[in-house]
């Protein structure tokens, strides 16, 4: 019975820490996604940027501040700005990988993402992190990326939920892809299902 009791307490460890259901958002709700070319949607038209599609399919008024080449120190700078003007129900950030890119160090990524989440707390404001992936060209070009785990710390010591492996299962698929950092119009249209299917099953999204 020992061993029973050790081998579900190993399996439970292993499984991770599951963040607990968030209150849903109806829609109409003003959602604002803080991030760069991503979310800009370089590499496809306008239209097609998956934030277009998210507030398509979620029914929530999403404010899509993705500027390309920006940085965290960057949406860090904006983001007073952007929270007292549009007033959002929930903050979703995706920042870093140009940081990444410019190999800016791990600690100042992590603690622009951490300021961020707490000035958005401090208002009252939901916040959801978005991965991005490791740079990696080798497996890029294998299709075998994953989430730099700076992510994973920064959503654990913040307590927000954690949106994975979005970008770094698409951007592995050569079809999705525009170039090596951007998804084509399929990619995000991909990103879109993705992201719902995940505020979905953090709550953030009322399912019938």
């Amino acid at each position: 019975m020992k061993n029973f009791m050790l081998i579900v307490m190993l399996a439970l460890v292993g499984c991770g820490k599951a963040h607990a259901p968030m209150p849903a958002l109806p829609a109409g709700s003003t959602v604002v996604i803080l991030g760069d070319s991503l979310s800009y949607g370089t590499g496809a038209k306008s239209e097609e940027a998956y934030p277009v599609l998210l507030e398509k399919s979620s029914g929530w008024h999403i404010m899509s501040e993705g500027i390309p080449g920006d940085t965290s120190s960057g949406g860090l700078q904006r983001l007073p700005k952007l929270l007292a003007t549009h007033q959002p129900k929930l903050l979703i950030i995706e920042l870093g990988g140009n940081d990444l890119l410019r190999q800016t160090s791990s600690k100042l990524i992590e603690d622009n993402l951490k300021a961020m989440i707490q000035q958005a707390k401090l208002q009252g404001i939901q916040v959801a992190l978005v991965a991005i992936p490791e740079i990696s060209p080798f497996m890029a070009a294998v299709g075998n990326l994953s989430d730099h785990p700076l992510y994973a710390r920064v959503a654990e010591e913040t307590n927000v939920p954690l949106i994975t492996d979005v970008f770094s299962e698409v951007l592995s698929e050569r079809d999705l892809k525009a170039d090596q950092i951007h998804p084509n119009a399929q990619g995000y249209a991909e990103v879109a299902n993705k992201m719902k299917a995940a505020l979905s099953r953090l709550g953030f999204i009322q399912t019938p």
